[in-house]
Order: structure tokens, then sequence, then C-alpha cells
């Protein structure tokens, strides 16, 4: 098996890479910055950009699988920003694996291209995409998720498109730095009652979930291809309990004064509406979308992903916790089906 992985040197993308390598299969990762330890660890590296075509039909051809993890994720910047490295970089790779005869394409979404600011508890993949969108980065992704799995059975390629929530585990760059950083500094509140509750994934079985599609597309495509898969921890856990744990196991005092949904949101639609009016480009410190996310349920059943994909967390959420206090019997236990 050759398997392309786009953004290699993200969080997700570098441990989708160390679990393929598990497997002896060769493994080639494409990304803008370098990736010295996958590396050496034996994956082959070609640097580039997505929107290069020149650069995807070299390094495309003879793939047999192309995981797509690449993005620019974020709630502010520009809409030709998010739609240029989102939906352009998606459809160039898209055409790029068609050429090629890429027999598999599985695709990076998010569960937040079916958010439209209203709680979500235990849904499925009917959920349907929003008509309106509080932010460019859910709106993109599923522009690029929707022609990706609309692409299913072109030229014999099978697609799928994964939906991980809320990515988190040893050395995360994003989620946890961030909610440590304004616990830290006094500026975490709770938004809402508090009540809320979520879903979220640890990177190693959110990169297993990868694993179990390249074998669900391989052993039974006519049940696993062309369709969308939440992915979780499938332990739903309260927001603001959970975030408080985070920050005990890193030996920050977790945030006790609480703010009102509605107030959160009136001064994010505010923070928005003057960081446009005077061109900033650094992200407001409150957002309607990060209200929202804050505040609201995000729990999703992923029965299909179980029955379709054969995908079963590897880490619950304890285990998942000790390699963050550095537990390396955890971190390096073996974590891919094979």
């Amino acid at each position: 098996m050759r398997v392309i992985v786009t953004g290699c040197s993200g969080f997700l993308g570098g441990e989708i890479v160390r679990q393929l390598l598990r497997r002896d299969w060769e493994v080639v990762g494409l990304s803008r910055r370098e990736t010295p330890d996958l590396v050496r660890a034996g994956m082959t590296h070609h640097r580039g950009d997505l929107l290069d075509n020149g650069y995807l039909d070299r390094v495309i051809a003879d793939a047999d699988v192309v995981i797509h993890t690449a993005a620019v994720a974020g709630v502010w910047g520009t809409w030709q920003h998010y739609f240029d490295n989102n939906v352009v970089a998606s459809r160039n790779l898209l055409r790029a694996c068609l050429e090629a005869r890429v027999s598999q394409l599985i695709y990076t979404s998010s569960p937040s291209v079916t958010f439209d600011g209203r709680d979500q508890r235990d849904v499925d993949e009917s959920e349907p995409y929003p008509t309106s969108w509080m932010c460019h980065y859910p709106h993109t992704k599923s522009i690029a998720e929707q022609e990706i799995l609309a692409a299913d059975q072109l030229g014999g390629m099978r697609t799928v498109a994964l939906r991980p929530h809320l990515i988190w585990g040893p050395n995360d760059p994003h989620l946890i730095p961030r909610v440590l950083q304004r616990a830290r500094s006094g500026r975490l509140r709770i938004i809402g009652d508090g009540s809320n509750v979520i879903d979220t994934v640890h990177v190693i079985n959110a990169a297993a979930a990868h694993l179990d599609a390249i074998d669900a597309l391989r052993e039974r495509p006519e049940v696993a291809a062309g369709r969308a898969y939440f992915v979780t921890q499938d332990e739903p856990v309260n927001c603001w309990d959970w975030i408080a744990k985070l920050c005990r196991v890193h030996g920050v005092d977790p945030p006790t004064k609480s703010i009102s949904f509605a107030a959160a949101y009136r001064i994010g639609a505010m923070l928005e509406t003057v960081y446009r009016w005077t061109g900033r480009t650094s992200e407001p410190p409150m957002t309607r979308f990060v209200a929202s996310q804050l505040a609201k349920d995000h729990s999703f059943d992923i029965t299909a992903a179980k029955e379709r994909l054969g995908y079963q967390p590897r880490l619950n959420m304890d285990a998942g916790l000790q390699t963050l206090m550095g537990d390396t019997a955890v971190t390096n236990a073996p974590s891919t089906g094979q």
C-alpha cells in the first residue's frame, strides 16, 4: 500500500502517519512545513502547496490511498483564504486522485459542518447542513466534504468523510494550549449554565478511525463508501467538567466565573463588527461561533462508524487523560487494529 497523507505536519496528520508506518506501508507525507521526526520514522516527505497542480500531479502518481487532513482551521479570516485552502485545494487534490486512478480518498472533515448554532444532542449523520454560517471554516469544510462524497465511484475511486470532534492528546498545539492560556490569564469564563454536553476524541482514536476507513473501503466498500461519519470517544462529558479536568492535569486553576450565553453571543457579534470595520486580522477574543460552541450541546451518535467502518476507540477517556500526564506506557500502546 502506498498511502499519501496531506497535512502530515499537523497534529492529526502526524499521528495518522505514525500509525500507518506501524503497518509497514509506504507512507508519503505532503505539507508546507518540514517534518524531520516523521522522515526519520520512515515517511517520505514532499514539501509543497496543494494549490499547485503540478506539485500534486507529481506526488499523487502511483498512490493507492490518499488521506486528506490538510486544512485551514479557525474562526476568523477572509472568505478567500478559507475558500482557497479548504475548497480549491480539495478540488485540486480530487482531480489529481481521479487522474492518477487512486482507489481511496479519505477526507478529514468536521462535525461543525452540521452546526447551525443550536444544541446538538446525540445527533447522527442525518443532521443536515445549515443554510447559514457563523464563520468560514465550517462553511468551506462542508463544501469540500460534499464534493468529495459526490465523487464516490467516479473512476472507480471510493470516498468517505470523517468528522472527528475536538481532537486532543499529548503535544496538542491547538485545543488544550488555547484553553490553558485563557485559564491562566483569568479570561476563561463558563458560558451559559455550564450544563452542556460535548463529545471529544483523543488523537490516537481519531487517527485510528482513518485506518479503519482504509480497511472498510477495501473489504466492504458497498457498506462504507460515499458517506460521512462522526468520530468520537463515545463518552459524552459535561463540557466544563472536562475543561476543569484538563486544567487540573496541567496545574492550572479551572474557571469559576460565568457569563450568560446571550451576553457572550452579543459581545461576539459586537467584536466581529468592530474587527471588520477596523480591518483587524487577529482573532477577536469572542465570536458568535465560539460562544455557541462553548455553551451548546455537541454530542454525536457514532453507530455508523462502528457498524460500517468497524471503528472502536482504542483509548477511553481515563486512559487518554493519562497520556497528558506523561504515561508512556499508554502513549506508546498499539493503537491500530491490524
